[in-house]
């Protein structure tokens, strides 16, 4: 792997789906680390997918923007062709659908794999891949998950719990990085996968993405919250952990990111500590017990260099982006 910070002009890498909630900051600190960018978008006329890319420091002189279709067979060829490395973090990203099939596994698995198709065609300059996956695709094994249970890179989710259970997303993340291992390994091409969990900090893309929404929810004069237990981390540690992983050469495998898993109920709480005065909710959607919280190892993530942002830090600087954005207008009591 090269260090970009080092001479990494020369180092040429696509970064796909570019517009994304991720993806934007990927794009942003590998231009700042000096590495020239091929970026891959749906819609090169939609000005909220691109233009908070064109804006990036270095975007004028190294971001390259192109079209390109997860579903079109050698779609990614050309713009792949002669990069060093390939960030793949295209993918749909929300839980409620009306055709699963169409709409979330076909997108990530077929995606995924034209993407690897195109860095095979490209072996003769592709030094390493970073696919980015996530904890769903981990999480969901059978095995219980209590408060002492400590998740770490060798759990798997079970495609049949998904189907069983109808988790159509965390399915479509699933097939794709077990579809993704099994590629690599058959075409040798050396691959790195990042699992994050719900991914929050600010937003660079004019759009709300997946992961701030459920923040946005609570501060949005919902009555109720989520009887629901996440793991959470700030986008630049997930970008961060993305380009370590393309620049250490020892780097391999898999990597959890979660700094911290909270009850939606706890994260109330750390709201009302940081604004007092919020118009919050007060009970939990159901009178079930609540959902158990569980330990994500960090061993392998600090391996990279990785030092979490505090949970209430990410949370802050989240609901502070929320309200630069317009995307809520806080409501407080006298």
């Amino acid at each position: 792997m090269t260090d970009a910070g080092e001479g990494g002009k020369s180092t040429v890498v696509c970064v796909t789906g570019a517009s994304g909630y991720i993806a934007s900051w990927l794009v942003k600190l590998l231009l700042h680390r000096g590495y020239t960018v091929k970026a891959t978008v749906r819609n090169f006329k939609d000005p909220k997918k691109t233009e908070h890319l064109v804006s990036l420091e270095g975007a004028k002189e190294r971001l390259h923007l192109f079209e390109a279709n997860l579903l079109e067979e050698g779609s990614f060829d050309s713009i792949i062709n002669d990069c060093h490395g390939v960030f793949h973090t295209a993918s749909p990203c929300f839980f409620e659908s009306n055709d699963p099939q169409t709409q979330l596994i076909d997108p990530a698995l077929k995606g995924t794999i034209n993407v690897l198709t195109s860095c095979a065609k490209s072996h003769h300059s592709i030094k390493r891949v970073i696919l980015t996956s996530s904890m769903a695709a981990m999480l969901f094994s059978g095995t219980p998950r209590t408060p002492q249970t400590i998740v770490d890179e060798t759990w798997f989710s079970d495609p049949q719990i998904c189907k069983d259970n109808q988790l159509w997303y965390i399915l479509s993340k699933t097939l794709a990085e077990e579809a993704a291992w099994k590629f690599v390994k058959e075409k040798g091409i050396d691959m790195v996968v990042i699992n994050p969990a719900m991914v929050i900090g600010p937003l660079l893309q004019s759009t709300l993405n997946f992961s701030c929404t459920p923040i946005l929810n609570l501060i949005n004069n919902s009555e109720t919250y989520p009887n629901a237990s996440f793991g959470w981390v700030h986008v630049n540690d997930v970008v961060n952990a993305h380009v370590r992983a393309f620049e250490i050469p020892s780097a391999n495998g898999r990597y959890c990111l979660t700094e911290i898993v909270f009850h939606y109920s706890e994260i109330v709480n750390i709201l009302f500590g940081l604004y007092p005065k919020l118009k919050l909710p007060n009970k939990c959607e159901n009178d079930e017990p609540f959902a158990p919280t569980f330990m994500v190892s960090k061993e392998r993530a600090r391996s990279l260099g990785v030092e979490f942002v505090p949970f209430e830090i990410s949370l802050k600087e989240t609901v502070e982006s929320l309200i630069e954005k317009k995307f809520v207008t806080l409501e407080f009591y006298d």
